[in-house]
């Protein structure tokens, strides 16, 4: 199995985790970040475990966050995304999946988006950072279907103010 690496944001110990904890680095830091991680692992296949690794460390919703109103539409696979809005104005995305690379690819999501403005979400170009990490020919296109499925919930939580 190939060597697990820590991905910035994602994790017991990261800002997704504590709330509290300072902002996470810019956006772009967080990608050239995680390029880098998956340059390091070489293959799909490498990468692909990787991903699902880091599923394993989301924490799980609870059974009233799996809601219909959290569902995510468009997905294969069941998916539930939690946002919550900051006093200072960031949102913060918990997510969950019935399926192990669903869970990762949330992963990879709450690590670029979660504790950030509307603006900084909204300002993400989601298919040049998808084909930057070399997700959208790796993917199946219900997988890529998905995601983008995720990202679409991710942008209108962040256009919409919340109660």
């Amino acid at each position: 199995m190939g060597q697990r690496l820590p991905t910035p944001g994602v994790g017991p110990n990261s800002s997704l985790m504590n709330i509290h904890a300072s902002p996470p680095p810019s956006i772009d830091r967080a990608l050239d970040d995680l390029a880098a991680e998956f340059d390091i692992l070489g293959d799909w296949e490498e990468r692909y475990r990787y991903v699902i690794d880091l599923g394993r460390d989301l924490a799980p919703l609870s059974e009233a966050e799996r809601s219909e109103a959290n569902k995510v539409r468009g997905c294969a696979s069941q998916v539930w995304l939690v946002t919550q809005g900051g006093e200072d104005g960031r949102l913060r995305f918990r997510g969950d999946s019935d399926a192990h690379i669903v869970r990762g690819l949330i992963a990879i999501l709450l690590g670029l988006y979660s504790d950030r403005t509307p603006a900084e979400i909204l300002g993400l170009d989601a298919r040049k950072t998808f084909e930057r990490l070399g997700l959208t020919g790796a993917l199946s296109r219900q997988r890529s279907n998905g995601l983008f499925s995720m990202v679409e919930r991710i942008r209108r939580d962040a256009e919409t103010p919340l109660p």
